[in-house]
């Protein structure tokens, strides 16, 4: 019995290590057919993609490698697709049927042939792009990914050699260590090819000194050419080298060269000018102004020359009593809110009465650009003669209604220019502007018929000589009217009318040449 039992644990230790081989032995295959099995396992291909829809769940390192390549920041689906599209046009069309087809295979067009293999696996998308069968020993692991930078680096050189301006990169010591076809070309000009060959490439751009701004304007004057090049240059920090861009700016200058050119002969004209010019920009700076602002304002040259506002060259105008006096300063400040309002809309025109006597027309223009021009014009002596004249004319007007005598004044144009309060009495009001005609019409009204009244409107309207003439009518009531008419300077014409002393006689034809006398 003890032989028995020794006999049965002996066997059943041989059993379970035979049965821990076994175990072990077939581990090992399930492992090594899992690993058969790998979603990255596949001979011959340098990437492996694995997505969910279009979020990335893992990938090898080619294909982590082909990612990191591809310019831009977008996510990973993003930039594959800008890396796979040129490639292989008909992906994203057969990547959306994926699910329903289950697999498909797509060869690259272009001058590096490659080959996608794209197969649903678990409700995931798994994408393989390998190389030809025949490269597959002379390439590294991550040939597709090597590809992809060569492919963007000859992109980038053709881009950069089909510039139409120079760029170049200079080390820390300034020589020219590359630059593409422009800047190459630039430098051709006046040399042979040979010069070229030479370590480093010609310096063909001022260098910039010390504490230069990072963008400057230059001018490069080329072999045989009359005038010089502009550029505009700028220049950016890479490590320890700088890349310079010079942007064609002839156009520019040549225009700023224009606009100075105009700008000064405006200068030159506007300076002889007596009425001021101010004008501010969109920001209501002053841009430009004559000697004649100076002179009317009162203001330095010195403060006008800093670019002030419009509001602060208000303000010294006013401490400078060279405004309208207001009723209080915030009136004022709304009055001119308005006064730049009216003046952008194009209808800001006024006559300031300033409070040393003085009488100023100021104008408000809209210029392009959101700008607003000024005008100021002193009109002083306008504006006395102008009342000098009305009050004359008030003292003549005050004079003739003393008379007892009607008389109306046309002028050469047989227009009523005035009439004195003796008419209006005897006729009725005449407005004044009234035709030779509306008044002898008036007349006839209050009048007996008689050719004295056509001889009148002939006489008024008369342009040649005139000799003065007189002659008598009859008003409706009985009454009788000595009537004369005179020829004044000018072309202008007197009629008046009183009445007769004498009995009354029919009135004069009027003679030959336009002469008249009482009948």
């Amino acid at each position: 019995m003890h032989w028995i039992h020794l006999l049965t644990i002996v066997g059943s230790s041989f059993a379970a290590a035979a049965l821990a081989f076994f175990g072990l032995t077939s581990g090992r295959k399930v492992i090594a057919q899992a690993t058969q099995r790998s979603l990255f396992d596949d001979p011959g291909a340098s990437c492996v993609f694995l997505f969910d829809g279009t979020d990335l769940i893992d990938a090898s390192d080619g294909a982590r490698a082909l990612l990191a390549n591809t310019p831009g920041t977008a996510e990973p689906w993003v930039r594959l697709l800008a890396f796979l599209t040129p490639r292989f046009p008909a992906f994203e069309q057969k990547f959306a049927r994926l699910k329903e087809l289950g697999r498909f295979t797509l060869s690259s067009v272009g001058p590096h042939p490659l080959t996608l293999r794209a197969e649903w696996r678990g409700g995931m998308a798994r994408i393989v792009l390998r190389e030809p069968r025949g490269e597959l020993h002379t390439v590294a692991a991550d040939g597709v990914s090597q590809r992809a930078m060569e492919d963007e680096i000859e992109t980038l050189r053709h881009t950069m050699d089909r510039a139409p301006f120079p760029i170049w990169r200079e080390d820390a010591a300034g020589s020219v260590v590359w630059a593409n076809r422009a800047y190459v070309d630039l430098a051709l000009i006046g040399r042979s090819a040979e010069d070229l060959l030479s370590w480093p490439l010609p310096r063909i751009f001022p260098a910039a000194g010390p504490g230069e701004s990072i963008s400057r304007r230059v001018a490069l004057r080329l072999p045989g050419a009359p005038d010089p090049r502009w550029f505009d240059v700028q220049v950016f920090l890479d490590g320890i080298e700088h890349v310079f861009f010079a942007l064609p700016a002839d156009a520019a200058v040549q225009a700023e060269t224009s606009l100075r050119s105009f700008i000064q002969t405006l200068t030159k004209t506007f300076a002889h000018l007596r009425v001021g010019l101010a004008i501010f920009d969109r920001q209501r700076q002053l841009a430009l102004f004559n000697p004649a602002v100076i002179d009317l304002t009162g203001l330095s040259p010195v403060f006008l020359s800093s670019r002030p506002t419009l509001f602060a060259v208000l303000d010294a105008m006013r401490e400078a009593r060279m405004l309208p006096e207001p009723k209080d300063y915030k009136t004022w400040r709304a009055e001119m809110t308005a006064l730049e309002a009216a003046a952008a809309a194009g209808q800001y025109a006024q006559e300031w009465n300033l409070p040393n006597g003085q009488t100023y027309r100021v104008e408000g223009r809209p210029h392009p650009d959101g700008a607003v021009a000024f005008l100021i014009e002193d009109i002083t002596a306008e504006t006395d003669q102008t009342r000098s004249f009305r009050a004359e004319q008030a003292l003549g007007q005050a004079a003739l209604d003393t008379l007892d005598e009607a008389i109306a004044v046309f002028s050469a144009a047989g227009r009523l220019v005035l009439c004195n309060t003796a008419h209006e009495r005897l006729w009725s009001t005449l407005p004044p502007g009234s035709s030779i005609a509306e008044a002898v019409a008036l007349w006839q009204k209050r009048a007996a018929p008689g050719p004295i009244w056509g001889a009148a409107q002939a006489f008024v309207g008369h342009e040649s000589p005139r000799d003065d003439w007189t002659a008598e009518a009859r008003l409706a009531d009985g009454r009788l009217l000595a009537c004369r008419f005179a020829a004044l300077s000018g072309g202008a014409s007197l009629v008046g009318f009183a009445p007769a002393l004498k009995a009354a006689r029919p009135p004069a034809r009027p003679r030959a040449a336009g002469r008249h006398e009482t009948a």
